[in-house]
């Protein structure tokens, strides 16, 4: 997949076929749109394109707003847009200027003469356009005039509740990633360099691997304890590619997201237990999976009570992969 960082470096195409949006969390139901613009592309002959945004153009619209938090990072969202086939991606920035472009305007200049659009894949709910006045009915109203098609998907439904990259930002900020992950159609994952902490875990027998996220817009689950999988090079990086994809390990462990009350913490502190590994890993990155939410954050007595739970905590992690995994 060629990835894009401005319109301008996008060069038009005979045959696109294209989407549109800001694709947060590309969940189940995004993955339905994007697995059909595939399918067409191919039917066509055509080349599949995904147009979407960074910043999110709310950041632009309503910068004082600082509550909207992403469920995937740039970088996330085209790992997994990559990994459904899509042959370009263009990530343009979402600008006050590209905002105030009419619907019209976005159709002829954006769609039309930038891209090269023949065909047009949207979801039911696909507004565009200043005040998202754009819809369905415009982008049909001049469907003839600019010789291209529009397909609109139609809502889709996971037990009879729409999905939505609202409804999983909720779940995940109340720690239910299994029904995010059920949304999502994968487990929800954050990515970050390992830093130090104050080791006070290692007093314990329990030492965490204390992880930064570099990102301040991405969106952290609720506090409490997790099951989750965390992945990362089993072996020191190297510069080959295929080495490091061949090294990359996946380890059990149980993750902590709070202040850590019992010992008075002042700030928010994501880290994990890695089950049966005792490596020393300050400035890798890993990959942590969000399998399971255990318990919610509580403040213990001491630091022996804090112990005696996290041996059940092991305990219940260790029970739900083996029943789960």
């Amino acid at each position: 997949m060629k990835i894009y960082h401005q319109l301008s470096d996008f060069k038009k195409l005979n045959n696109a076929v294209v989407t549109i949006g800001t694709f947060d969390g590309v969940h189940y139901g995004h993955q339905k749109i994007i697995k059909r613009l595939c399918e067409l592309a191919k039917l066509s002959g055509g080349e599949s394109v995904i147009l979407t945004f960074f910043p999110h153009p709310r950041m632009i619209i309503d910068p004082e707003n600082q509550n909207l938090k992403l469920i995937n990072t740039i970088k996330e969202k085209a790992e997994i847009i990559a990994n459904l086939g899509v042959d370009h991606l263009i990530i343009t920035p979402f600008t006050r200027d590209f905002s105030n472009l009419n619907a019209q305007e976005y159709i002829e200049e954006i769609l039309v003469h930038t891209l090269g659009t023949k065909k047009i894949i949207i979801g039911y709910d696909h507004r565009f356009g200043k005040d998202r006045k754009g819809g369905m009915k415009e982008l049909e109203a001049s469907a003839n005039i600019f010789d291209y098609t529009v397909e609109e998907i139609p809502e889709q439904d996971i037990n009879d509740v729409a999905v939505s990259s609202t409804k999983i930002r909720k779940a995940l900020l109340e720690g239910d990633v299994a029904l995010a992950a059920e949304y999502l159609g994968y487990y929800f994952s954050i990515y970050g360099p390992v830093i130090k902490g104050d080791k006070i875990g290692r007093t314990i027998g329990f030492p965490t691997a204390n992880i930064f996220v570099e990102e301040t817009y991405k969106l952290i689950p609720g506090d409490g304890i997790y099951a989750v999988t965390v992945e990362m090079e089993s072996e020191p990086a190297t510069s080959n590619l295929k080495s490091q994809i061949s090294n990359l390990k996946t380890y059990k462990g149980m993750a902590y997201i709070g202040q850590r009350p019992t010992i008075n913490g002042m700030t928010r502190n994501i880290e994990v237990n890695i089950f049966d590994f005792d490596r020393e890993i300050y400035g890798q990155t890993i990959k942590m999976n969000f399998m399971k939410f255990l318990r919610n954050d509580v403040k213990f007595t001491g630091l022996e009570a804090l112990t005696n739970q996290l041996h059940q905590d092991k305990k219940d992690t260790l029970a739900f992969f083996a029943s789960n995994l």
